[in-house]
C-alpha cells in the first residue's frame, strides 16, 4: 500500500466507524469552548465536562467571568488540575476579550494565541469547532497514531501537524482530527493496546511498531 492508498484507507475506515462524530468538550458557544479547551490541558474531557457546568453556572461569558476573582475561579476548577495557572488564564483572557475584542472570541491563530494560557492547539480547536475553519489540532492521541501509522517521524507535534495537513485533504481535517482522537481512545490507546482490535494499525502500521508489539507478546 503506498502512502495515498494508506491515507484513503484511514479516511474510509474512520468514516465507517464514526459517521456521527461526538464533540468531546461540552460547550454552547466560542467562549465556553475556549474556556473548556484551556481547562482540558493535561486533564481529561470527562473531568472537564463535570466541572464546566459549575463554572458556567456562575459565569458563561467574559463580562461575568471577570466579576469572579482568580481565587474563586481556582476553587471551582481545582479538580481538573493545574488550577492556579488555568484560573489566571481564564480571568486574564476574559479581561482581554472585553478590552480588545468587545467580548467576542476572535477567529485567527494570531489573535487567539495572544491570550494567556492559549497555545496553538487550543486556538486550532476553537477555530475548527466554533468557526468551521480547517485546522488540524494535534493532541497526544493524534501524535501517537500518526507515528504508529507511519505518517510522521514522531519528532514533535509541530511536525505531526505539518505531515497531517500535507497528507490529508483540507476538507477532511475538522472531522478527521476528531475521528482519530475517538479511534485512538477506543482502539489504539497508549496502554492496554490490543492490536487485534486496532484494524488500522494492523493494516498500515509502521513495521518497527508492529515488530515491537509482537516481540512483547512473545515474551
Amino acid at each position: 500500500m503506498n502512502k495515498s492508498e494508506k491515507v484513503a484507507f484511514i479516511i474510509n475506515k474512520l468514516e465507517e466507524l464514526y459517521p456521527e462524530i461526538p464533540i468531546p468538550l461540552d460547550h454552547t458557544d466560542p467562549y465556553t469552548l475556549l474556556i473548556a479547551v484551556l481547562m482540558s490541558a493535561q486533564s481529561t474531557d470527562v473531568r472537564v465536562n463535570k466541572i464546566t457546568p459549575l463554572l458556567f453556572d456562575r459565569a458563561n461569558n467574559p463580562y461575568d467571568m471577570v466579576k469572579l476573582s482568580v481565587e474563586e475561579i481556582r476553587e471551582i476548577i481545582k479538580p481538573v488540575g493545574l488550577s492556579p495557572m488555568k484560573a489566571k488564564g481564564i480571568h486574564g483572557l476574559s479581561q482581554i476579550l472585553i478590552d480588545k475584542h468587545k467580548g467576542i472570541v476572535p477567529r485567527t491563530y494570531e489573535e487567539l494565541e495572544e491570550f494567556p494560557a492559549v497555545g496553538h492547539k487550543t486556538a486550532a480547536v476553537v477555530m475548527a469547532q466554533s468557526f468551521g475553519i480547517p485546522t488540524f489540532p494535534v493532541d497526544t492521541h493524534i501524535h501517537r497514531l500518526m507515528y504508529r501509522w507511519n505518517l510522521t517521524n514522531g519528532k514533535n507535534v509541530v511536525q505531526t501537524e505539518k505531515d497531517a495537513k500535507r497528507l490529508f485533504p483540507e476538507e477532511t481535517w475538522n472531522d478527521l482530527h476528531l475521528q482519530i482522537i475517538w479511534y485512538g481512545r477506543e482502539y489504539s490507546p497508549a496502554r492496554g493496546w490490543d492490536i487485534e482490535r486496532d484494524i488500522i494499525t494492523k493494516t498500515v502500521g509502521r513495521k518497527t511498531v508492529l515488530d515491537a508489539y509482537y516481540k512483547k507478546l512473545r515474551k
